[in-house]
């Protein structure tokens, strides 16, 4: 990225050329790219939060109910097995991902709502009548769970899995003598799984009147939020993983709250609903709990209202959403997302050849116009509008333009941070194995791709830098410039070493070809 910046670029030519004494134009313009560098880094990592209704934060006691009465059974498909213990269900394994690598056969599958107090609990509120609560102890009736309260209502709960999406069917039946009212709940409980994360959003998440709102961690350590809506969902999300429950029920109020010093509750409450004596209504909740991968929530979408919007792409979703999936349709064929990567760099390389070849030509071009553009700045240095039409006139002669070498750089900018994102979300990156790197989506532990961007990086600025013959044609601005281009290698190396090894694979096959692409310019412009 820094490559269009040394001290025969004939933007800093044009910008000195304004003020022959204005020693800091250059090196200020140096200094404004890194900061739009570091600017746009930053930025990117901010959430577009939309306005949410705060709640006042009520003090509130955690009960831990004795549920050692209550018996626990296991349902289980091909993607997920989990434990039910009356309301709750808890200890969710994702069968085919590995707690500890990438390999679907690993003994060790990922669990969620596995830790202390974690749970997903459906449940009813109905005023008038006893409905089941945590500890109350159902009876078993094949696929079903059954439970009747002393006024003559039954309670029947099935519950059946598709891909990831846990369905939790209710049948209330009413033999009593008066109609009774029943108002569903869910609630997920579990602690945060800050530590484990890194480079994006994780915390609670809702989907309240077609939008999604999102509120981190430290927000909820805060406060509380609260959302009115006649439909929608609510749930915790990590990096890789969701756990999302929805109510199949209207107008719905979605809340999310740090229940106690390490534990944290999503929960919805929808409308009670009339049931007269002797009829019988059926009540559906939903529980995702799976990864964050785009065709799962694409599939679970059919159930879940909303869920296939919960991955954040970033600004350049529009980039990072068909780069991710290139990049799991060439692990599909090549079998390592390691090769993957080089060949989307190479494909993205060849993609902008144009603009990387019109670059690299009005790179040369300004080399040879320097002594043209050095005596111009000499002959009208006490005419500043003479200067800029004389310079204006040469840029025209040689058809080339100061700005010119800057739109690779450009648009190198959103691909970074698309394919950035598309690394660190990716849930097939995880423990993605290529030669010594054991997790493309984490640092390199041995900081060689670093070392060899950095170098890269060095040798792609030092082919690009002619040194001037005449050293009087050379202003202070571009000598001190030029020493600080020369720290930027390892400065970069610095920034990089921290980042996914994926990102950085990337940016050093990149400058391997822009440096065969700038010698191939070469020899064929010598030619």
């Amino acid at each position: 990225m820094v490559k269009y910046l040394d001290n025969n670029s004939g933007f800093r030519q044009w910008n000195a050329s304004k003020d022959n004494n204005n020693k800091k134009s250059m090196l200020g313009g140096f200094f404004w790219w890194f900061l739009l560098f570091l600017a746009s880094w930053w930025l990117i990592g901010l959430w577009m939060t939309p306005k949410t209704t705060e709640m006042a934060v009520v003090e509130e006691k955690t009960v831990t109910e004795d549920l050692s009465s209550v018996p626990v059974s296991e349902i289980k498909s091909d993607d997920v097995a989990a434990n039910v213990q009356g309301l709750r269900i808890y200890d969710v394994k994702l069968l085919k991902f590995a707690k500890n690598g990438s390999d679907a056969d690993a003994t060790v599958p990922v669990s969620l709502l596995s830790g202390d107090g974690a749970f997903a609990e459906v449940g009813f509120l109905a005023p008038g009548t006893t409905t089941p609560v945590a500890t109350t102890v159902w009876k078993q009736d094949g696929n079903s769970f059954v439970w009747n309260n002393s006024n003559g209502v039954e309670y029947r709960r099935t519950i059946d899995i598709d891909g990831y999406v846990v369905t939790i069917e209710d049948t209330i039946k009413n033999s009593s003598n008066k109609e009774i009212s029943v108002a569903p709940y869910a609630r997920i409980v579990r602690a945060n799984d800050m530590l484990s994360s890194a480079g994006v959003y994780t915390g609670a998440i809702a989907y309240a009147n077609d939008d999604i709102q999102r509120d981190d961690w430290h927000d909820l350590d805060k406060k509380s939020f609260a959302y009115s809506t006649t439909t929608g969902f609510v749930g915790f999300a990590d990096q890789y993983w969701e756990t999302i429950i929805s109510v199949d029920s209207m107008d719905q109020t979605l809340r999310v709250k740090k229940q106690d010093a390490t534990l944290y509750q999503a929960d919805v409450a929808a409308n009670a609903v009339s049931i007269a004596a002797g009829q019988t209504k059926t009540l559906k909740t939903n529980l995702f709990v799976g990864p964050r991968e785009q065709k799962v929530l694409d599939a679970a979408n059919e159930k879940i209202n909303g869920i296939d919007e919960t991955i954040d792409y970033g600004w350049f979703w529009f980039l990072a959403r068909p780069m991710l999936w290139a990049l799991n349709a060439m692990n599909s064929v090549v079998m390592n997302y390691g090769i993957a990567i080089i060949i989307l760099t190479i494909l993205l390389r060849l993609a902008m050849w144009p603009l990387t070849r019109k670059s690299y030509t009005s790179m040369m071009a300004m080399q040879k116009m320097q002594p043209e553009m050095a005596r111009i700045q000499k002959l009208y240095a006490n005419d500043k509008v003479r200067l800029q039409m004389e310079m204006m006139k040469l840029y025209q002669n040689h058809k080339t333009s100061p700005m010119s070498g800057c739109l690779p750089m450009l648009i190198q900018i959103p691909i970074f941070f698309a394919l950035y994102k598309a690394l660190l979300i990716s849930v097939q990156m995880r423990s993605a194995h290529f030669l010594w790197i054991s997790d493309l989506a984490a640092m390199d532990p041995y900081f060689i791709l670093p070392i060899l961007m950095g170098l890269t990086m060095w040798l792609q600025q030092y082919l690009q830098t002619v040194t001037s013959e005449n050293k009087s044609q050379a202003n202070d601005a571009v000598a001190q410039t030029q020493k600080v281009m020369k720290w930027m290698p390892l400065i970069f190396t610095v920034m990089f070493a921290w980042m996914p090894a994926g990102l950085v694979l990337y940016w050093t096959v990149s400058n391997i070809f822009g440096i065969g692409q700038m010698y191939y310019i070469k020899k064929k412009t010598t030619k």
